[in-house]
């Protein structure tokens, strides 16, 4: 039987103790909490190092048996835009080494994010510590969609290429994320694994959307598209929006935004919602717009399963795992054809792919959906079908444990010269020791 591994996650800025649906809360969070539990759940030790972003948080909180999460102090114990973290890099790789030279011996580090690279990597040259790194967006892809709007200072992009050469594994998302890998950063084919991301099939499953209607106090008689996910202008929900003006005038449709900083739509805590409601007032469709505001994890699977189809028509998305949960519901998807969605949505199976900035193209499939409400059925049921058989992430993890523990063997056929001095961590454990 195969040992258990030892493995610190670093998720700089996305805590999996954070409440999702934030500026700076969504997909990675998801990721790194999910991984972090099924690996314990597998009987490997995990910890999650992350910014401690609060005063009050304490040191170390165990997520359950095997798992837990500590704060690194860098910066204000404060909420910092990941945009203005990295000047606060070099503290928390002091922090991460502190902690490590007393604490349990880890096998390797997993990275999430360039910025939780740039310590994994400081750590492999001072410790010795393999590392393999999740990318979850590339600088080069976002500057390319987002240009003077992102805030990533510029040095970000030597950072990932330096990161691309010096990981000793490196997971991509999806197709199009290993060819951007490729193509943009050079990235060697022989490094790299594609991991999906994944769902809870706990957390996401079918129920009746009759039933989610009423719970909702939703009207069972319109046709239902949801938006759900972070409010921020990348992820075109003004292009939804736009859609609806393209829709018959007498056609029964409403549109649900669900996301923000607050249960109840706030515009000032929000500023997305302001000027989403400005591109639906402009567009002539406010009346079938509804932003819902902030909504928990337990009480998402009702307004997956109320909606009749899932839309999310972003610029750009390295996986995505909205289009996942919809799926797990029964819910057909409509998504932008670019990234993850490209691969996680089977065009004509499990809904269909349109362009990312076409809202007539969108309405065309909304139209089409609507009045063949067998299809869509048939699309609910397939779309179950796919992600419960590749995406869970049970199946994500095991995956994952794959990736490392060949990097392991590697490091144990082909020691590099400069790990043959004395390693720096205490092989008994004191401090945090478990």
């Amino acid at each position: 039987m195969e040992q258990p591994l030892r493995i610190a996650l670093i998720s700089e800025h996305a805590s999996p103790l954070a409440t999702l649906g934030g500026v700076d809360s969504g997909g990675q969070n998801i990721y790194v909490a999910h991984v972090a539990r099924c690996l314990a759940q597998a009987g490997h030790q995990v910890d999650v190092l992350t910014r401690r972003d609060s005063a009050t948080l304490a040191p170390s909180v165990d997520m359950r048996p095997g798992a837990r999460v500590i704060h690194i102090p860098a910066g204000p114990s404060e909420f910092v835009p990941k945009e203005q973290l990295m000047a606060h890099m070099p503290e928390f790789a002091h922090g991460t080494r502190t902690l490590m030279e007393h604490s349990m011996p880890y096998d390797l580090v997993h990275a999430n994010f360039f910025m939780s690279g740039m310590v994994a990597q400081r750590l492999k040259r001072t410790l010795g510590l393999p590392f393999v790194i999740t990318f979850h967006a590339l600088g080069l892809v976002r500057r390319e969609h987002q240009k003077e709007a992102d805030a990533f200072p510029i040095e970000r992009l030597e950072i990932e290429r330096q990161l691309v050469h010096d990981a000793d594994a490196i997971v991509s998302e999806c197709p199009q994320d290993s060819d951007d890998l490729t193509r943009l950063y050079g990235a060697d084919p022989e490094r790299m694994a594609m991991v999906p991301c994944g769902f809870d099939p706990a957390e996401f499953r079918p129920m009746n959307r009759a039933q989610a209607r009423t719970k909702l106090g939703l009207d069972p008689h319109e046709f239902i598209v949801l938006q759900l996910g972070r409010l921020v202008p990348r992820k075109g929900i003004d292009n939804v929006i736009r859609s609806l003006a393209h829709l018959p005038p007498d056609m029964p449709v409403r549109l649900l935004v669900v996301g923000g900083d607050d249960r109840e739509p706030d515009e000032a805590r929000t500023p997305e919602i302001a000027r989403l409601r400005s591109v639906a007032r402009e567009s002539g469709v406010a009346a079938r717009v509804s932003f819902v505001g902030h909504r928990s994890r337990d009480e998402l699977r009702e307004y997956y399963s109320a909606a009749d189809v899932f839309v999310t028509t972003p610029w750009y998305e390295p996986f995505g795992i909205t289009p996942l949960e919809a799926m797990a519901c029964g819910t057909p998807v409509i998504g932008s054809d670019v990234g993850g969605i490209r691969y996680s949505v089977r065009d004509g199976e499990t809904g269909f792919l349109v362009p990312p900035h076409e809202p007539a193209a969108l309405a065309q499939k909304l139209e089409h959906l609507q009045a063949n409400p067998s299809l869509a059925r048939a699309m609910g049921r397939a779309g179950i079908r796919r992600a419960r058989s590749l995406f869970t992430w049970e199946r994500i993890t095991r995956e994952l444990v794959d990736v490392y523990r060949e990097v392991c063997e590697r490091r144990r056929e082909s020691p590099p010269p400069w790990l043959q001095r004395p390693r720096l961590v205490s092989p008994t454990g004191t401090a945090l020791a478990r």
